[in-house]
């Protein structure tokens, strides 16, 4: 039987009250505040934390250090708005619909927001929101339960001028923002925790940058030489989005916003409240940036899937730790949840992985699934495709037949596809298994895929809001004249 939202609300807000989990967290008298920073498009292998030899990531570093970092985190669907709503929901693109991107996520899911503030939280959203559909531009996504549990919001749908963007609060009109879109992002962040030092919050940040186009001010590109950066072995020259110029302007931009990064974990400290918050920090999804001779997301490969991830809570979480566990999108919330002492719905898909992170077990998932509904030209995706990523392996495949398989171990830059390899065959066998058992699972299925090029020309937020790929092909047919793609193609 599917559960109404209101009266799952209603049930999960009962169940917080009684087991006190407003007035208390697992191990204090107050609950820990929650500051979520996501960049957009960041892949994970560009932090000094994770061996990068030239990008400049002090603060992201510190954050590691003082707290958990985990190579192994991946987009479970790498690609914007599917990744927000998962991040959101705990639940796959193929459970909450975001199977495309620009749908309008539906309200009758559930959010962690709305769970955080059922108990008792103040909730907050600044940046970028990608989950509203429609026309990306101006970006007024009014109060109500489009906004999907967030009490305070400095916000707009999606745009990409990152040096002369806007947001706004709860009219349409909209508020300049007069700087690098990152810092102005961060000085919304320092008002909102100045303003709720004394409330436990939980707050998301999601800053624009380092996505095309790519760029910072001039002080952070001066620091970047392109033809000084050491290129992934897997990188081929001329590359749309992925020159030597492009990698610096992205390492740029990547150090930008480790100073807001800073300005954040500096002002906690000063607030003394470093101690009782969890700072997640993480990506939606990352830039293949010419490794493979590709660009931008989408792909199962590491550079597009793999995104950062760090976890500091220095009250009850390891420190100083490297974890090769499998971390997803999926897994944030419920995991936020965990940390903060509170009861995960059985409606999530992803694993809470907050006794890991606290130390008190060495079980994690072993595996993580990802999930390509459709077909992206430009950005050089040519099928709907699912997958299968562990510490060792990466495995992915069309409806119809074997793609990629990669020993991560001897091969980490993915330059030997292994399918079809006999030696490899018993590999292939069980990570295809695996794939498929993760899509039963999930209720996901190859129905869901669509074949028509719904995420080009901007086909689903020219004109109108969809919820569904069919809805746009319902429309499309009914506006041939207007429809930027056709459902025959």
């Amino acid at each position: 039987m599917k559960i109404s939202r209101r009266h799952f609300m209603a049930s999960t807000s009962a169940a917080l009250a009684s087991h006190g989990a407003v007035a208390s967290s697992k191990n204090e008298s107050r609950p820990p505040n929650v500051i979520f920073i996501f960049p957009d498009q960041m892949r994970g292998q560009a932090m000094g934390c994770m061996g990068n030899p030239d990008v400049k990531t002090p603060n992201i570093d510190r954050l590691a250090k003082e707290g958990i970092l985990f190579p192994n985190t991946v987009a479970n669907t790498p690609v914007c708005c599917a990744a927000r709503a998962c991040l959101l929901t705990g639940k796959y693109a193929s459970a909450n619909g975001m199977i495309a991107n620009d749908l309008r996520l539906r309200e009758s899911e559930t959010s962690i927001a709305e769970l955080m503030g059922a108990a008792g939280y103040k909730t907050g959203f600044i940046g970028k929101w990608h989950l509203d559909g429609g026309k990306r531009l101006p970006g007024f996504v009014p109060p109500g339960p489009r906004r999907q549990g967030f009490d305070y919001w400095a916000a707009n749908q999606c745009s990409h001028r990152h040096f002369d963007n806007h947001y706004f609060r709860d009219t349409d009109e909209p508020i300049p923002i007069k700087k690098f879109e990152p810092e102005g992002w961060t000085d919304l962040t320092l008002e909102f925790i100045q303003a709720n030092q004394t409330n436990p919050f939980f707050l998301m940040v999601g800053m624009g940058p380092p996505h095309n186009p790519y760029g910072a001010p001039k002080k952070y590109e001066d620091m970047y030489d392109p033809e000084a950066i050491t290129l992934r072995p897997n990188w081929k020259p001329g590359t749309e989005l992925g020159s030597k110029e492009d990698i610096a302007k992205y390492y740029a931009a990547i150090t930008a916003i480790d100073d807001q990064v800073g300005r954040i974990l500096d002002q906690l400290d000063q607030l003394g409240l470093t101690d009782d918050t969890i700072v997640i920090f993480t990506s939606d999804h990352g830039d293949m940036l010419g490794s493979h001779g590709l660009r931008l997301k989408r792909k199962p490969h590491e550079e597009s899937a793999v995104v950062p991830g760090i976890v500091r809570y220095p009250k009850n979480a390891r420190q100083n730790h490297v974890s090769e566990a499998m971390f997803t999108h999926v897994d944030m919330a419920p995991t936020m949840l965990g940390l903060c002492g509170l009861d995960v719905p059985r409606e999530m898909q992803g694993s809470d992985l907050s006794a890991y992170i606290e130390g008190k077990t060495d079980k994690s998932p072993d595996s993580a699934f990802m999930q390509i509904f459709g077909p992206y030209a430009h950005g050089t995706v040519e099928n709907a495709w699912r997958g299968v990523r562990t510490e060792r392996y990466m495995y992915a495949r069309y409806q119809d037949k074997p793609w990629l398989l990669f020993d991560l171990k001897n091969d980490p830059y993915q330059m030997n596809n292994l399918v079809g390899n006999p030696k490899y065959a018993p590999v292939q066998q069980n990570l295809d298994a695996r794939t498929l058992a993760w899509m039963d699972a999930t209720g996901d299925s190859w129905e869901s895929n669509w074949k028509a090029r719904v995420e080009e020309k901007g086909a689903l937020y020219q004109h109108e809001t969809f919820y569904t790929v069919d809805e746009y092909l319902n429309w499309a047919r009914k506006n041939p004249e207007i429809a930027p793609i056709q459902p025959t193609q």
